[in-house]
């Protein structure tokens, strides 16, 4: 769908969620490690409308302006029902004459694609009002869709005043609504509901077809993508039919998974065709995954960019990292932010990297840190070394140029810098530049006390 300057997003969000037993906000509620009303808004630019407005009530202004600083949000200062929160929305659209979305923050699973077939159906209807309906499998509370003979839609019954035969009806409203500007004055007519003091805009399709305006009320998308989330319980489920769709995305993009049900996909990720995901994996954020790549189990990556052909092994965590091709990482790894893993590096058991830099080829295999370092190409970094790189008040680097051997249990006391093809001698503590080509020491002299131990007046059994 092209871009529209005749369609506005109006996505209410002003409800209490007294259901979900919860200090925080109903749609600030984390489905997929991001709030639900995220994803309706992630839906809703994907059409790209004019402006999109949130309705927030008094409860949660300030948390969805803190959140939201760059949407505009209208205030809903008195909860009286669905029609009075658009009414607030449509205050600020200044004679508007387009079509004006409208659809509930707590749906997040409803997806671009139907949004835009029920815009082309409403706009090649010309419509005046237009309305989305499901075949729910189970109908109970919600809003019957009620047709007259020739299958018109005239009216949505709730359920508390639906007769038996009413209740019966499958079809039932979504929430979602397309309303023309110059049927917005409908919503002025919308009278109070006796027994809940509120004004329901379900009652708009009675009004807009007495009124004789084109409507048309059309069954789109599947059940899931309507599920509103009021109790903790949706919030789970709606959090596993996510999950679903995002692992069946990939799966028919050739991604592999070795147990689909135990791994967790940002909806923002992009994983290669050919890689393969073991169980238990987190893929957080705007993380990127080349092709061919194979992340092992309980492995968790967030917002970090992966190559192509890397090997994550078991239990490794990256986090705001780049790791270029053929690169293995793991197993019991740690990648920080900030930190460059080049190509074909290896990076082993109990290994942290933090803000870093390693060159292409170098090897660090075992029990290390590296903070605040550029390690050039081809190093061995032998088990247990370190950069010292906090004296207490500041952050120091330590550079290690191309094809430099360090010896086992070395600390690289920064700022220092190891000239290209030297050699650490294992146990030595660095406190000074190293030449290029040379050998650098710094053990003390072993001595041996002869007998001493039979000096002791205790002594160990066996001895």
């Amino acid at each position: 769908m092209k871009p529209s300057r005749e369609l506005l997003v109006l996505v209410l969000a002003a409800g209490l969620g007294t259901r979900m037993k919860s200090s925080i906000s109903k749609v600030l509620h984390k489905l997929n490690g991001k709030p639900m009303i995220s994803h309706v808004l992630e839906t809703t630019d994907k059409l790209k409308p004019a402006k999109t407005l949130i309705v927030a009530g008094r409860h949660n202004m300030r948390e969805l302006k803190a959140m939201f600083p760059d949407r505009e949000i209208a205030l809903q200062g008195n909860p009286l029902g669905t029609a009075h929160a658009v009414l607030c929305g449509v205050k600020r659209l200044n004679d508007f004459s387009g079509d004006l979305l409208v659809l509930n923050g707590d749906t997040p699973l409803i997806t671009a694609e139907t949004i835009k077939g029920f815009i082309s159906r409403h706009r090649r209807a010309r419509n005046h009002l237009s309305i989305i309906s499901f075949m729910a499998s189970d109908p109970t509370g919600y809003g019957r869709i009620i047709r007259d003979r020739r299958k018109t839609p005239i009216l949505i019954r709730e359920e508390k005043d639906a007769s038996p035969s009413e209740r019966e009806i499958r079809e039932v409203n979504s929430g979602v609504y397309l309303i023309k500007g110059d049927a917005l004055g409908l919503l002025k007519r919308i009278k109070k509901n006796p027994l809940k003091g509120e004004y329901y805009l379900t009652d708009i399709l009675e009004l807009a077809h007495l009124k004789g305006y084109r409507c048309g009320v059309y069954p789109l998308g599947v059940e899931e993508e309507f599920l509103g989330i009021n109790t903790k319980e949706e919030l789970l489920r709606a959090q596993r039919l996510l999950r679903q769709r995002i692992v069946m995305k990939w799966v028919e993009r050739d991604v592999a998974f070795i147990d689909e049900e135990r791994v967790y996909i940002s909806a923002d990720a992009v994983i290669g065709p050919g890689t393969t995901i073991y169980p238990g994996v987190h893929i957080e954020g705007k993380t990127s995954i080349g092709k061919g790549c194979v992340i092992y189990p309980n492995v968790r990556i967030a917002d970090s960019q992966i190559g192509d052909g890397v090997q994550l092994k078991d239990s490794s965590v990256i986090e705001s990292a780049l790791i270029d091709s053929d690169v293995v990482v793991g197993p019991f790894a740690r990648v920080r932010p900030g930190s460059v893993i080049k190509k074909s590096a290896r990076i082993g058991n109990f290994v942290e990297i933090k803000a870093s830099v390693i060159g292409e080829g170098t090897k660090a295999q075992h029990l290390s840190y590296i903070g605040d370092a550029e390690v050039g190409e081809d190093v061995n970094v032998g088990a247990g070394t370190i950069t010292c790189n906090y004296d207490g008040e500041k952050k120091h680097k330590t550079i290690i140029e191309k094809g430099v051997f360090i010896g086992s249990d070395t600390q690289f006391v920064a700022p220092v810098r190891i000239g290209r093809c030297s050699y650490i001698g294992a146990g030595s503590t660095i406190t000074e530049d190293v030449p290029e080509f040379s050998l650098a020491l710094s053990r003390v002299r072993q001595k041996n006390l002869k007998n001493w131990v039979k000096k002791r007046k205790k002594t160990r059994k066996g001895c």
